[in-house]
């Protein structure tokens, strides 16, 4: 049995590296799998969509399982399901068996958030809290850019096909691995006691009763669909506005959207525990003032001229890194102001919020108005096309570049939604700790 803490947070590294992995596979082989099956950029990012409804969907019961049942054997049970369904998505022979196989990929890994955090909230004390959860939030940066980097690569030398068979196999391990875990004792790391470790109503109600959780949930809405957006399209627009090929524009991504995240987890993380020492509301602070500063660099990393993929590269991955300080801000707030009984089910509400209304929405919009754009650039050039996958190669990376804008647009609204939830995690926290 597995009884140090951060060994444990290792691994739980690892099995959100793959969660991560695994989901942004369809973003990394994009172009290839969109030409074989003859897809707009809506179909595209329909298949998002399904996949995050669903994982929405199902993650509520399943977060109230984890507060309820062992964490261990659901996190591991989780991690076999959408393993062996990512490695089946290579099967896939149409459209509709894509979706659906990876409907299966979005109920597997919506174990992975409410169990994993739930856990790491009783591994480690409120002080250390946002560092250890943006160790875990690790896995976002490094499993998106590792699939970028990984997918691109093997796509080109073997085919989309063999991507998704080998992303399966260490998914695996790690579901075997995390059997070896030690169940930690709910409330075991708190320092100021909750008023009480009996539930005083409805589990749902307690958490929603709660005006932090808003505007965690609004935020986690605004910051999904931009996270997503990037994700499902990005290659695609180095692809095609840039002129690059499948396996550069996968390192770009993975350079700029992916690994800028390690540096900004970490350093967020430090930034979070350190605000969070001096008053209540510091992590909350610390995410509002870098979606804030993220807002011009990501802007002007898209609007650059075609072929400036290395001043891109620069600006983007500086205000992405900004960005990836949101999650070690929120997640350990969302711990501050929720009892731990309730917290697996408090997480779970949250993504789903953030997933229905942002991640779904995020892929499927932007390709919507990828597609208008660019037959908005073709009827202002004299073109007349009868549908979009019939348009130049010009006017669809023009129409997905402008698209592309709608991100620093939204993360104004993001910032300010962060910076309203300060004014309630005080109250909030010190009715759950009335102690502190």
């Amino acid at each position: 049995m597995i009884k140090s803490a951060w060994i444990a947070l290792l691994l739980l590294l690892a099995i959100n590296t793959m969660n991560f992995f695994d989901r942004q596979i369809l973003g990394a082989v994009a172009e290839p799998v969109r030409k074989e099956f003859d897809l707009n950029d809506s179909q595209m990012g329909m298949l998002g969509t399904a996949f995050t409804l669903l994982y929405a969907v199902v993650g509520v019961p399943l977060g109230r399982m984890a507060d309820r049942m062992s964490r261990i054997r659901l996190l591991s049970m989780g991690v076999f399901v959408w393993s062996v369904l990512t490695a089946a998505s290579g099967r896939a022979q149409s459209f509709g068996q894509l979706f659906l196989v990876r409907l299966g990929v979005g109920i597997g890994e919506a174990t992975c958030a409410p169990a994993a955090t739930s856990l790491i909230g009783d591994y480690y004390p409120a002080r250390s809290r946002g560092l250890a959860m943006s160790i875990f939030m690790l896995g976002l940066p490094l499993g998106i850019g590792l699939s970028f980097l990984v997918s691109t690569t093997i796509e080109q030398r073997f085919g989309w096909r063999t991507a998704f068979y080998i992303a399966g196999l260490p998914g695996l391990v790690c579901a075997v691995l995390v059997l070896f875990l030690r169940e930690p004792t709910r409330g075991q790391s708190e320092v100021i006691k909750p008023t009480t470790d009996k539930p005083s109503g409805n589990p749902y109600w307690e958490v929603l009763s709660t005006p932090t959780v808003w505007w965690l949930i609004l935020s986690g809405a605004l910051h999904n669909f931009n996270m997503y957006a990037l994700g499902g399209f990005l290659a695609a627009m180095l692809i095609r506005y840039h002129g690059m090929e499948g396996k550069d524009a996968g390192l770009i991504a993975m350079s700029a959207y992916g690994l800028s995240g390690v540096p900004g987890l970490l350093l967020g993380g430090l930034a979070a525990d350190r605000m969070r020492a001096w008053r209540l509301d510091g992590r909350l602070l610390v995410g509002g003032t870098a979606i804030l500063l993220a807002i011009p660099f990501t802007y002007y990393g898209l609007v650059q001229p075609a072929g400036q993929t290395t001043n891109l590269a620069i600006l983007l991955g500086v205000g992405c890194g900004l960005m990836y300080v949101y999650y070690a801000s929120v997640y350990p707030t969302l711990h501050d102001v929720v009892a731990p009984r309730n917290r697996a089910t408090g997480m779970a509400l949250y993504f789903f919020a953030m997933y229905v209304l942002g991640a779904s929405l995020g892929p499927y919009v932007m390709g919507l108005a990828s597609d208008h754009y660019a037959l908005s650039a073709a009827k202002a050039a004299g073109y007349v096309a009868d549908k979009v996958t019939s348009l130049p190669a010009h006017f669809r990376a023009e129409g997905l570049r402008q698209a592309m804008l709608m991100v620093p647009i939204l993360n104004i609204a993001l910032s300010g939604v962060l910076f309203a939830g300060c004014l309630t995690v005080a109250r909030d926290h010190r009715q759950t700790h009335p102690a502190g």
